[in-house]
């Protein structure tokens, strides 16, 4: 017997879920730190992780010496981080494997990212993915970021869909805690820079996009 509803939509996370992008931010904030004397350490990176950018540099401020204006803190990095993804940007094991799951099953699926939707678009294009998120959501689609639950609610309303027969896809504690408080069924995916999290509000955590338990979720039995 299946402890839960039939999945009828998904909705995926962006950064260090979709793509490797928070190896590229880890990269591109150890070096706007290591211009002020200081490395990016775990509890920097994990106060920021899953958060819209100005809360997050607004965290990461707070480690300085002296504190900086956040907004201009993210400026450098945006010059930091863009000129290392060229080189460094990779997706994330099973993406394109999962999508072409999906499609076969027709089931539908949206971006719910805290990043700001000029660069989702810049990530989507480059790989070719634009036309296979009809529905996307980011940093300027909510009044409230993560880890509140008004991006995923918004997602499963998007989708026409309620919020329990959703599957959301996160690698961060902060995101797991916004899919689990829509009352969305939680998967998690943690990397290294997100492995230290805690997951325990999450349905079960997966090895990556391919799981087997992952798939299985939409298989006959359980609907």
């Amino acid at each position: 017997m299946s402890d839960h509803l039939p999945i009828q939509a998904v909705a995926f996370d962006l950064d260090g879920l979709m793509f490797n992008t928070e190896h590229v931010f880890f990269l591109s904030g150890d070096a706007l730190l290591q211009r002020r004397g200081k490395t990016m350490t775990p509890d920097i990176l994990r106060g920021m992780m899953g958060r819209r950018a100005l809360e997050g540099f607004e965290h990461l401020s707070s480690h300085l010496e002296k504190p900086e204006d956040p907004h201009e803190l993210w400026l450098e990095s945006q010059e930091i981080f863009r000129s290392l993804l060229q080189e460094h940007l990779k997706p994330m094991k099973g993406l394109f494997e999962l999508l072409d799951y999906l499609e076969e099953l027709d089931i539908p699926k949206c971006v719910a990212t805290s990043s700001p939707r000029p660069y989702l678009e810049t990530l989507l294009v480059q790989f070719d993915l634009t036309h296979r998120f009809p529905i996307s959501l980011t940093a300027e689609d909510v009044t409230h970021g993560k880890p509140h639950p008004e991006i995923y609610l918004t997602a499963a309303e998007k989708m026409s869909v309620t919020p329990e027969r959703m599957l959301v896809l996160e690698d961060s504690e902060t995101g797991t805690k916004s899919g689990v408080g829509a009352g969305a069924y939680v998967v998690s995916i943690p990397h290294e820079y997100s492995n230290y999290g805690d997951f325990s509000s999450a349905r079960f955590i997966a090895d990556s996009l391919t799981d087997a338990r992952v798939l299985d979720l939409f298989s006959p039995q359980h609907s």
